[in-house]
């Protein structure tokens, strides 16, 4: 019996029946309503919004809290899987899903109140509301200590001042999940659209994520109501607790992107001849997919283990630095091979490779950049931080 040729271990075998179900179902959504028009979206610098309810229709907002807030409670293992079905459409897809599910409903289920909750989470998973998060600023991504942005308080209220930088969703979002220094550390806020002082200005010319919006942010006393800071969280492990829930889902998501680069250069190597036979059937070129094939099916075994672990109670933000590493290396290395051998044609988004090369361009970045993820594992092998 033949192997799946991008499943090499059957790891959907070990797979539960909703877990399948929940991988089938967004699968289908890929195939038939993200991939016959990203190309198009990507050559024009625009996201998709027009998905955005059906996206919100199929569960797949904050698809992992409780059902009374909107979500499913689907596991762990089932985000993922979202996540690594989204991105084989693109990775702008999968980052609005990450952000709006990952960075801003979790910080307001797991930090806000109960009345912040009900306010906003159901409206968000219904696609009603969107969000984006506001952590990284201009002078640099990687030292979020290192944040500018303020928050004073005046009576009932609180005065905001700053910028943030990068941000996904930006002009596209009704609230922004902002984090900034206080006289007490530092503590998220619930900013909505249309409070005076505050702006967001989209980035233009970007050569990568083009189907995603991102924009900066900017506060200028910006007067924030008591009611909408986040009550149950002060420090920096707010944002980074944050993090980490959007980061395992990024270990995912580049498996998809590397799996639709292979499918495309699996089918255009048995259809394009050279010298009289196909280049399916050289030698180098079989090397090279049998290679894609083994850091696929490694990427696989990695996040489905860690996807057992998170749902297990037990996953630790360093195993979560090594598989987005992992993986993110293996996706944009396979994209790059892949481009190389649709030869002339992998250059033009009529094929898939270089789109998802230049995405994982920022996926590889945001987030933690490789660089900080390696220096994590070696915090863990040494106890020494290099940081």
């Amino acid at each position: 019996m033949a192997l799946h040729p991008y499943d090499l271990y059957d790891v959907r075998s070990l797979l539960s029946e909703e877990e399948r179900a929940v991988q089938d179902t967004v699968a289908r959504f890929t195939d038939e309503r993200v991939i016959p028009i990203i190309g198009d979206a990507f050559d024009e610098g625009r996201f998709p919004r027009e998905l955005v309810s059906e996206i919100a229709e199929l569960g797949l907002l904050g698809s992992s809290l409780p059902e009374q807030y909107g979500g499913h409670g689907l596991n762990a293992v089932s985000y993922g899987l979202i996540c690594q079905e989204l991105e084989r459409g693109d990775s702008g897809i999968r980052s609005f899903v990450s952000v709006q599910s990952s960075l801003c409903m979790y910080p307001i289920f797991a930090y806000g109140s109960e009345e912040q909750r009900m306010r906003w989470l159901p409206d968000m998973a219904a696609g009603k509301v969107i969000g984006c998060f506001g952590l990284t600023e201009p002078q640099g991504g990687s030292d979020p200590a290192n944040m500018k942005t303020n928050a004073r308080r005046d009576g009932d209220d609180w005065v905001l001042n700053g910028s943030k930088m990068w941000i996904t969703n930006g002009n596209l979002a009704d609230i922004a999940i902002v984090w900034a220094q206080t006289d007490d550390g530092i503590q998220g806020f619930i900013v909505e659209k249309g409070m005076t002082g505050f702006a967001a200005q989209e980035i233009k010319h970007k050569m990568s994520l083009r189907a995603s919006v991102t924009s900066a942010l900017f506060f200028d006393n910006v007067r924030v109501p008591e009611a909408n800071r986040l009550p149950n969280v002060k420090g920096l492990k707010g944002p980074l607790g944050c993090l980490t829930q959007a980061r395992y889902g990024i270990t995912w998501g580049p498996i998809g992107a590397a799996i639709a680069c292979l499918d495309e250069v699996l089918h255009y190597t048995k259809e394009r001849m050279l010298f009289g036979r196909p280049v399916a059937a050289t030698q180098s070129a079989q090397i090279k997919m049998a290679e894609m094939a083994r850091r696929i099916t490694l990427a696989q075994m990695l996040v489905l283990q860690l996807g057992r672990l998170k749902d297990a109670g037990k996953m630790q933000p360093s195993q979560v630095s090594l598989a987005k590493w992992n993986n993110c290396r293996i996706a944009i290395d396979i994209a790059r091979e892949c481009r190389d051998l649709l030869g002339g044609a992998g250059i033009t988004t009529e094929h898939a490779a270089i789109r998802h090369a230049l995405n994982l361009e920022s996926v590889i970045t945001y987030e933690g950049t490789e660089t900080v993820h390696q220096l994590v594992i070696g915090r863990e092998l040494t106890g020494i931080s290099a940081f």
